[in-house]
This record gives structure tokens, sequence and C-alpha cells, in this order.
């Protein structure tokens, strides 16, 4: 697949003047153009929009350069938006036909964090129905025949196939790190309470969390870095110490890494070939790769989550359930209904 620039090297380039936004919002137009009927990875794209914010940012470039003031982090930088998230200038209909022509009026807190480090907002990138297991458009931008991994499926594939250098997506049961590995891309999930959830779609709020997609560790810790910050507007943000996670890859580390390799309770349902890859993995990695066995009481750790994952989606969308059930996939309303017996103890 025809490659743009990753983020790193293309913040380089706008503030050397090798590179205009626009030039860089153009070709990710191209390659959305080029591979989208078959990827699928937008719910909302409007390309005049993401130029002529382009344009502003080119700029806002010049007369920085000719004051000796500054650039974002982010300047000049297409991302693409996971469409739970709410963005003012462009729909926000959460996977689902009953927020159709949904248009917030204000932006989300991360989108906000973006527009001040001077990002893009390419577009909306599809989500699986309210951001549960329901799936979207989306396929698998190595394998169409292949899923590419859920509920953050069109941030991973727009990222993996060119479209955009970075994108953002929610994860209540693994949905970063999952399209992330289906699709061949960095996935990060910073800590809980790292990243506002202001404005993003409630499921669960002891589950939800904001995460990054780049095509390199460096591309994910520059987005990753910009949006981590305390907001007082959601209840369990935390005030994080400056992450410096671009500094902190740039050096050496300060330990010898070491890692726990753990066969968790559903390590059988895993694909033997998978298995047997983490197998080899480990003993390649040798003293470096320590195998580890969870004590009883991780057992029913699934089921636990399960179960809270469950009771909230079924108080989350309680107005989705009464007013468009019949609207909703078999397998919500199934989640939805067993969570509802579940009681508050």
């Amino acid at each position: 697949m025809q490659q743009i620039l990753g983020a790193v090297e293309a913040v380089d380039k706008i503030r050397k003047g090798l590179i205009s936004s626009e030039q860089l919002v153009r070709r990710c137009l191209e390659q959305i153009e080029r591979l989208e009927a078959e990827v699928q990875a937008w719910a909302h794209l409007d390309p005049d929009y993401a130029l002529e914010q382009a344009r502003k940012s080119d700029k806002v470039a010049g007369e920085a350069v000719r004051q000796g003031q500054p650039l974002g982090p982010l300047h000049g930088i297409p991302v693409g938006i996971k469409d739970i998230i709410d963005t003012r200038d462009l729909p926000t209909e959460n996977g689902t036909v009953l927020h159709a022509g949904r248009r917030p009026e204000i932006d989300a807190a991360l989108v906000t964090r973006l527009k001040q480090a001077g990002a893009v907002i390419l577009g909306k990138t599809v989500t699986t129905e309210l951001a549960v297991f329901h799936p979207g458009k989306t396929r698998n931008p190595h394998n169409p025949n292949h899923t590419p991994g859920g509920s953050s499926s069109g941030s991973a594939a727009a990222v993996a196939c060119g479209m955009a250098p970075l994108a953002v997506g929610t994860q209540t049961n693994g949905s970063i790190i999952r399209p992330a590995s289906f699709c061949g891309v960095y996935g990060y999930k910073p800590t809980y309470g790292f990243i506002s959830r202001h404005r993003v779609l409630l499921q669960s709020r002891p589950l939800d969390q904001v995460g990054v997609y780049g095509r390199s560790i460096e591309d994910a810790a520059l987005i990753a870095e910009t949006l981590i910050g305390y907001d007082a507007n959601d209840p369990d943000s935390v005030m994080p110490d400056d992450p410096e996670l671009v500094k902190a890859l740039a050096g050496e580390p300060p330990i010898e890494a070491q890692l726990a390799f753990i066969k968790t309770p559903v390590w059988q349902q895993a694909d033997l070939s998978a298995r047997s890859a983490l197998e080899e993995l480990v003993e390649a990695l040798g003293d470096a790769a320590v195998e580890i066995s969870l004590p009883e009481m991780f057992d029913g750790a699934h089921e636990h989550h399960r179960q809270i994952m469950e009771a909230d989606l079924a108080r989350s969308f309680a107005a989705e359930y009464r007013d468009g059930a019949d609207q909703l996939s078999d397998i919500l309303t199934q989640m939805m209904e067993r969570g509802r017996e579940v009681s508050e103890t």
C-alpha cells in the first residue's frame, strides 16, 4: 500500500517548510479516494472542511516563522476521530441509525486539545454500533475478508492503509488494542483517567478510556502526549505528571525490560497458531520474559467485566432501548437485557 508521511516526520517537514499542511491533507484525501471503496474506514468526510483547516494552518505557520514563534506539537497534521467523539463541525452519529444526523454544538475536550495543538480534523472514522459488538462497514485493509477489529475499526484501518497518519479511538473492552493488532498499527491506551472522556459517548464509566493510533511508537507518543491532561469535566480525570513520552522514547530505557508472560483463564480459546507464536516469542526473549501464573481470584475476571459492562450499557443506552429497540442489533439488545438483570450490589 502507498504510505503517507508519519506524524513525526510530517511535523518536522512542515516546520522546515519542506511540505505544507495542505499538501499533506491532499495526500490523505487522495489515499482515501483510492482505497475507501474497499476499506470503508470513514463515517463522515468533508474534504473542503479538511482543506480549509489545512490552509489556515499554513497561514499560521507562515506568520509563526516570520515572528519566530513556536508551532503546536501537531501543527498541520491530519487526525481521524472515532465517530462517538463529539465534533462541532462534523456529525457524530455513534454508529447507530438512532443518532442519524446528530450534530453536536461543541467539541469533545480531546478534540479541543487537538485543535489547540494545531491538528487538522480530517474526518470521523467508523465505529461499531454504539461502540459495542455489532460490526460497522469497515474491512481489514490487509484482507477485506477479515475483520479490522472493533469497536475503533475505522481509526485503526485508516492509519494502517495511509489514509491518516494519526487517529483517536476508545476502549471499553479491548477496542483500542484489538483493532491495532488486527490492522498492524501501534495502538496506545494510556492509564485510566489520563485522557478526558468529556463529550465522548458514555458506555461504562469505570471501563471507558480514550486511546490513539499511529504507524510508529513515536507517532503514537506524539499524539498521546498532546491529549493527556486533567479535565474537571471528566469525573475520573487525574492530574498526571508531564508524561514526556516523546522525550522518553529518544533516550535509553532507565532499566532493563522485564516482561511477564501470562496464560489467562481463556488461553485455550486462542488459535493454536497464536499460542504457538507467543510461546516462540517468549522462548526467543529468554531471561527477559518470565511466565507467571495468576492466582485463582482472576478466574472470574472476564465474567465480572462482562457483568459490569452489560449493566452499564443497559443504563447508558436506556433511552435508545426504550425508543428504538427494534432498530438495535440483536447482540446489543441481548447484552442490555442481561444487564438489566444485574443488581447494583
